[in-house]
């Protein structure tokens, strides 16, 4: 008894400790965003590699206020690289092929530098070209870094910004080697040039019956369930599928009610004699306008529409008001702070580099220049320079050129938008949550809908990694919904953008495959053509002209100048290659049986040999064959990423 208490305890350390562990590992196996050909993509991974290209896409657009469908760009585009590059990673090894070290060295600041960097904006100099020296120095400089941590942080993100291109750089000359290397082993032999030479020479005149397989009605075949799925087993390989959901959903839009509308007007009401009377109008704008005024000088052709008779109207002056307009759900009303001046719209600029060569910038509009330059720079000359901050040093810049003057208008602009007030919103989300209670079944709901006038929208095809419903913004929320819910459940409310959505999930396919039901029209269609196909070969059969066959048929007899096996249209009868092959295959002279086609049945008897005038060069041959191969590497790149062992586990993190 001691012994079995002993071993006992022992057993459960061991198994305890067993555990611990294994729990370790499932959590770092939870950890991973994803498999490719047996690579384990790690979450921190993958969102550095995020951080990286979203950083890199704020260099180079100048921009940081990406939206939704940008960061879904920048999450597919990075998903999308893993993929590409372990899955020629393990090709590559497979057949002792790399990018080296020197190679990449010479991609990048060698004498053939490869065009990803060559076309990059941020590496070239003045005249658009690559600036080899100055990539050098910069790689210098980030691998050196700096003590000043302004310097070092500006080191860094010029680090992160190279070491994204250099890969790209990587991975797309290991894609080139590798395509290289398959187009050098596609190549057309002899033979091939002959039978391509003699495929196009060779050729026969033709003429033809044929009876379309609408002619034959329905009733008269009878397709069985068998038939159809021997077809659906003949094309399975066709229907592989990603796990993927349909729903069906309806939106409640978020609108200002009636009380909004009138609250609305009422704050313009009371703000109207303050807003024309007031000296400092801006601080009445600024507190309670969504236009803010920054005493921007309007054109003709950039004041809003609304305001552009009253303010570029004969005798307009500093203190006139309009009444207060309504127009696209927004109260407004302007009051001019200055007229009858006029200024260039246009400046052509130089940037003043100290110790080193100035940049012609080009001509900026007034809008599209900041404040604190068109401030000095449409109000001075041709040839003054002058200075401004610009974050946390200054710039000179030199007026090249300067526009021609044409009259402005400042204006102070109070607008108020209406929007839902906060009881509108409650009462719109209260409205769809009985909805819900009242339809708790897709069934109900869309009867419910229909009922009401409301749209019901269908959305298929959603997998775990959809980003958003259809047009609908931040509807992530609802493709994770999908993939937890059960078929025929309705949803709880979802707010995206402007709308609250209610769903209700329609399908659920979870298989390898899709599933017979839902190819079944197509294969119904295809299984009825066979049917008619065999009805009319039978109603053929003893036709020995023909013009018999022609009679039989009830269609007329047509002719084909000439047929050859490099024919892609069979005369007037459009895309039929079974029956060209037939039709060359059976010879001069000769009539044939009847030739199951696409769109019908047809009889054909071929006339003499109609060839070509022409001498056969192997090496002409050969060329055009290679042309016609030229696509194959790179379709075979894409067969690699669809054959590759992939687990995607990315809608855990998104």
């Amino acid at each position: 008894m001691l012994i079995t208490i002993v071993g006992l305890a022992m057993l459960a350390f061991i198994l305890g400790d067993f555990l611990n562990s294994g729990s370790s590992f499932f959590n770092r196996s939870r950890e991973n965003v994803g498999v490719v050909e047996g690579q384990k993509i790690h979450y921190t991974e993958y969102e550095a590699a995020k951080d990286q290209l979203t950083e890199v896409y704020k260099i180079e657009s100048g921009r940081s206020d990406f939206d939704e469908d940008m960061h879904a760009q920048i999450r597919n585009q990075v998903w999308n690289m893993f993929v590409m590059d372990y899955t020629l990673r393990a090709q590559a090894k497979k057949i002792g092929m790399n990018v080296t070290a020197d190679e990449l060295t010479e991609l990048c600041v060698g004498e053939n530098v490869h065009q990803i960097l060559r076309s990059r904006r941020a590496f070239m100099d003045e005249n658009g070209q690559y600036n080899r020296e100055s990539v050098k120095n910069l790689i210098a400089a980030i691998n050196e870094g700096s003590e000043d941590a302004e310097q070092n942080a500006n080191l860094q993100q010029a680090k992160t910004y190279w070491l994204y291109w250099e890969k790209a750089v990587r991975i797309s000359y290991m894609q080139e080697k590798y395509t290289a290397l398959l187009q050098h082993l596609l190549k057309a032999n002899s033979l091939d040039a002959e039978y391509a030479f003699n495929g196009r020479q060779n050729g026969f005149s033709a003429e033809y019956a044929m009876k379309p397989y609408y002619s034959v009605a329905d009733s008269l075949v009878k397709v069985s369930e068998g038939d159809i799925k021997k077809l659906y087993n003949q094309h399975k390989e066709q229907y592989k599928q990603t796990p993927n959901r349909a729903i069906k959903y309806v939106a409640f839009d978020i609108v200002p009610s009636e009380d909004d509308f009138k609250a609305a007007q009422e704050l313009m009401t009371r703000l109207q004699e303050e807003f024309k009377t007031a000296e400092d109008v801006s601080l009445v704008v600024n507190t309670n306008s969504d236009v803010m005024y920054d005493g921007r000088d309007y054109s003709i052709e950039t004041v809003p529409a609304q305001f552009k008779d009253f303010a570029f109207a004969k005798g307009a002056k500093a203190g006139d008001c309009t009444e207060i307009l309504f127009e696209n759900n927004t109260y407004a009303m302007a009051r001019i702070m200055q007229a009858g001046y006029s200024m260039p719209d246009s400046v052509e600029l130089k940037a003043i580099v100290e110790g080193g060569e100035d940049q012609e910038l080009g001509w900026f509009k007034a809008a599209d220049l900041p404040k604190n330059i068109a401030e000095k720079a449409l109000v001075g000359k041709r040839g003054e320079k002058f200075t401004v901050a610009v974050g946390m040093g200054e710039q000179t810049y030199e007026i090249m050129e300067i526009g021609k003057p044409t009259p402005k208008v400042k204006l102070a602009i109070l607008a108020r938008e209406v929007t839902p007030s906060s009881k509108t919103y409650s009462v719109i989300y209260n409205n769809a949550k009985q909805f819900i209670v009242n339809n708790n079944n897709a069934e109900a709901l869309e009867k419910a809908a229909q009922e009401a006038g409301m749209a019901v929208i269908p959305q298929y095809n959603l997998t775990e990694t959809t980003d958003k419903v259809g047009q609908l913004k931040s509807s992530r929320p609802i493709v994770r919904w999908a993939f937890e819910a059960k078929e025929g459940d309705v949803s709880d409310v979802f707010e995206c953008g402007q709308q609250f959505i209610v769903a209700a999930l329609t399908e659920v396919n979870d298989g390898e495959y899709r599933p017979l039901d839902a190819v079944r029209a197509e294969l119904t269609y295809e299984a009825t053509n066979n049917a008619k196909a065999e009805y009319i070969k039978k109603e053929l059969k003893g036709a020995e002209s023909l013009e018999a066959a022609a009679k039989i048929m009830g269609q007329p007899v047509q002719s084909v100048e000439r047929v050859s096996l490099s024919d892609s249209r069979f005369g007037n009868a459009g895309m039929e290659p079974a029956v060209i092959g037939a039709a060359v295959a059976q010879g001069a002279n000769a009539l044939s049986q009847p030739i199951q086609g696409n769109m019908g049945v047809f009889v054909v008897k071929t006339g003499a040999a109609n060839n070509l005038d022409g001498v056969f060069n192997a090496d002409t041959e050969k060329a055009q064959l290679a042309s016609r191969y030229a696509y194959l590497p790179y379709q075979a790149m894409q067969l690699l990423e669809d054959k590759a062992e992939i687990k995607d586990n990315r809608a855990n993190f998104q």
